[in-house]
This record gives structure tokens, sequence and C-alpha cells, in this order.
């Protein structure tokens, strides 16, 4: 008795991560002007009272543990280690009436703290 197994279809992974036109735009206008020839890095640090955090970082280059990836023309570093926990995530930039700043839509978070500075899976 012979038993053909055919391999199944995979499905599509989501991207790593995608910016939004106003990420894309802000990211820019600092590798423009301040950040001339740096890359932002994006990590996740065990920080804050939901246990993660996102850390953002300026670099010269790609580290050997770095993925680097490119949306709307705006390349971005993200650390390896912190690949499963933003598969799928979108970095927008948002201006409010006393802040401004990066902002993360996370797929695989499962809840924030109060003050909204971790997260956890």
């Amino acid at each position: 008795m012979s038993t053909t197994t055919e391999a199944r279809p995979r499905r599509a992974l989501p991207p790593l991560m995608q910016l939004s036109d106003a990420a894309a735009e802000r990211l820019r206008g600092l590798y423009e002007k301040g950040q001339q020839g740096r890359l932002l890095r994006i990590a996740v640090k065990t920080k804050g009272c939901s246990g993660m955090a996102y850390d953002l970082g300026w670099t010269d280059a790609p580290g050997p543990g770095d993925e680097v990836v490119t949306d709307k023309g705006v390349t971005v570093l993200v650390d390896r280690k912190a690949t499963l926990f933003l598969l799928g995530t979108t970095m927008d930039y948002e201006v409010k009436a006393m802040s401004a700043g990066f902002t993360f839509t996370n797929p695989n978070e499962k809840g924030r703290c109060g003050c909204g500075e971790s997260f956890h899976v």
C-alpha cells in the first residue's frame, strides 16, 4: 500500500510591518534632516506593568540581527527578536493636542496597561 502525501498550500504570511502614510512621511522628514544617513530600529523590550514596550532607536547601519522592512519607499529596521511580537503591525504617526509620536496597531497584542506604556501578547 502506497500513501502519497501532498504538500498543503501555505497561506501567505502578513507583512512583518507596514507604515501608514503619516508614519512614512514623518520618517522621510527625519531621514532628510536630523537623522540623515541613519535608520530607525524598532525593538520590543521587557518594560512596564504589562510586560513589553516598543523601543525605537537610531542606528547607522543594519546589524546582523535586523530585519529590513521597506514600505512606501521608507526603510526601517526590526530587531529579529521582536519579529514574532510585531508580525502584521502597522506603525502610524499621530499628532494630538498635547503630544505627537509614533503609534503601533499590533494584531498580536492581547492587552495594554492603563497608562498605555506597555502591552502583552
